[in-house]
């Protein structure tokens, strides 16, 4: 549902049918889950719960939830077929929502909850369950018992976290405003009972982010206290390059299972990264830059430029190849700088913008002549192509930081040097 449209009341979407983007039928909504927030904040709504045509009950992402209306629900065709369990944080809004009595904060009347909304944020892909549908009790003489309204989810209590709850459901609301880097920071400093805790309370984008911030042991200390098909799930969330630098420093048995449980697809750009050494450019890329084909316009860049999820770095560019668009690609034609696509108008072909001056990285490109050819063309990303001229992936600046640092520079108090200003 595109920002802006009508909010969608969860009730007329149970069991209602769940596409693909071809029309094939995936399953049908068995429930919707949310995590509840501290105090009166909307709850973020993280994803469906669908069944499937064998009657196995799987998760399904909102970010890969492409429409949603009152008849259907569409998808990215991207299901992750593992059974769904539910977390700590996790709340099924049909299954413990919905006839739940809770109270009106500016009469103290109790009233029993029929139904609740949901509406995507504007401008994200991120949605909230933002009104309330209540049903009063017997009230005073000029209300008619069962009189029915739609109330903020601000303006009811009886739902959301309380300020002074204990536990990992409240310590991960409170930490949901850190950036990753800080709160990888917060649960670098817990005891290791406490940050499992706070780990298994995690969604798996969050814990994902979570983990390409944290040093190598806390990493392998983490994963290893996860089920192996969470764990699975969190490094698929990972960005591959991430991911794979953690499978290498597992045992060779429990990466082989861990590939293993992981969609195909990714354990497929995860293997392809593990065969390069570390510290080359083809240790370094990413697998998932913006890859557009001759024929796509200024606009069509710019669309997936703006993507939420994508990095600073990785959206400062695109790279123009022709097919296939996934890494390895077909021939690598250039790049078209993010300031190029500001100057040009929305109908210009990106075939027309590329840079082809500047050399790419090649794979076996080492970690210091990757360095230099950063600082000598001012660079925050640079394409890695094969001998062929395929486009294998990019290297973006954060990575090549990474791996110049000392080890150890994850586990510096950063913020008492006077980084973040205070």
């Amino acid at each position: 549902m595109a920002a802006g449209a009508p909010r969608v009341f969860v009730s007329h979407l149970a069991g209602v049918p769940v596409f693909d983007p071809v029309g094939d039928q995936v399953g049908r909504v068995s429930d919707l889950v949310a995590m509840l927030r501290v105090g009166r904040r909307p709850p973020r709504l993280l994803g469906m719960v669908v069944e499937v045509l064998s009657r196995r009950r799987v998760f399904v992402p909102m970010t890969r939830i492409t429409g949603v209306e009152s008849g259907q629900v569409i998808t990215t065709g991207v299901v992750n077929m593992r059974r769904f369990e539910q977390r700590p944080t996790e709340r099924l809004v049909l299954g413990e929502l919905l006839d739940r009595r809770v109270t009106l904060v500016e009469t103290g009347e109790e009233v029993t909850v029929l139904d609740v909304a949901i509406q995507q944020l504007p401008a994200r892909r991120d949605w909230e369950i933002d009104k309330v549908f209540v049903r009063r009790g017997k009230g005073g003489a000029l209300r008619r018992k069962g009189e029915t309204l739609t109330v903020d989810w601000s303006a009811v209590t009886g739902f959301s976290l309380e300020e002074h709850g204990q536990g990992a459901e409240s310590l991960v609301a409170t930490f949901e405003k850190l950036r990753p880097a800080d709160l990888a920071n917060a649960l670098h400093h817990l005891s290791p009972k406490r940050r499992a805790e706070v780990a298994a309370a995690l969604d798996d984008d969050r814990l994902a982010d979570v983990l390409e911030e944290l040093p190598e042991d806390d990493q392998i200390e983490i994963l290893g206290k996860l089920k192996e098909e969470r764990a699975a799930d969190v490094l698929e969330a990972m960005d591959p390059d991430d991911a794979a630098d953690l499978l290498n420093e597992l045992p060779e048995d429990e990466k082989e299972r861990l590939l293993t449980l992981m969609q195909p697809d990714d354990a497929a750009d995860v293997r392809r990264l593990m065969a390069y050494e570390e510290r080359t450019a083809g240790g370094l890329m990413t697998t998932e830059p913006i890859v557009l084909r001759p024929d796509a316009t200024v606009a069509d860049a710019l669309a997936r430029v703006r993507l939420q999820d994508l990095s600073p770095a990785l959206a400062a560019q695109v790279y123009v190849c022709r097919p296939p668009d996934e890494t390895p690609t077909g021939k690598y034609l250039g790049t078209v700088h993010f300031q190029r696509l500001l100057r040009d108008p929305p109908f210009t072909l990106v075939s027309a913008l590329v840079d082809s001056d500047l050399p790419p990285l090649g794979p076996a490109t080492p970690l210091p002549a990757v360095t230099s050819y950063f600082a000598a063309y001012n660079l925050v990303a640079a394409p890695v192509v094969d001998e062929s001229g395929s486009l294998l992936g990019a290297v973006t600046v954060d990575d090549v930081l990474d791996h110049l640092l000392p080890d150890d520079w994850r586990e510096t108090e950063f913020h008492e040097e006077g980084v973040g200003g205070g």
